[in-house]
């Protein structure tokens, strides 16, 4: 009875949690570095498709990429301090396209399977 009650467990409520948990951590101390909630994003949508995984639930191709771009985009505001770049790198919206390249590819390439 105890191990259906654990397989039963909805990650999805879970990382929901763990979010606005964040959201409210990066609201509540401004003094915490940019990039600090964005790769906090990463990790909560790759770990939630980390745990789908290890129960044997399907794993979400759109949040895994999500993840991925999160932790990037994060990883790169962290790191602007140490890049010294002399220009601003428009990274947000660089993502956004990528993100949308890989959503209309992902469609494109499930039409070219089916017709």
């Amino acid at each position: 009875m105890e191990n259906t009650r654990t397989s039963n467990i909805d990650f999805s409520a879970i990382a929901w949690g763990a979010f606005f948990i964040l959201w409210g951590i990066t609201e509540m101390f401004k003094s915490l570095p940019d990039g600090t909630g964005t790769v906090g994003i990463g990790v909560i949508l790759l770990g939630l498709n980390l745990a789908r995984s290890w129960k044997g639930q399907p794993i979400s191709g759109f949040t895994t990429t999500l993840g991925v771009l999160a932790l990037l985009l994060g990883g790169l505001q962290l790191a602007r301090p140490f890049l010294h770049l002399s220009f601003e790198l428009p990274i947000f919206a660089i993502l956004l396209m990528v993100l949308g390249l890989i959503v209309l590819a992902g469609e494109l390439k499930g039409h070219e399977n089916h017709g």
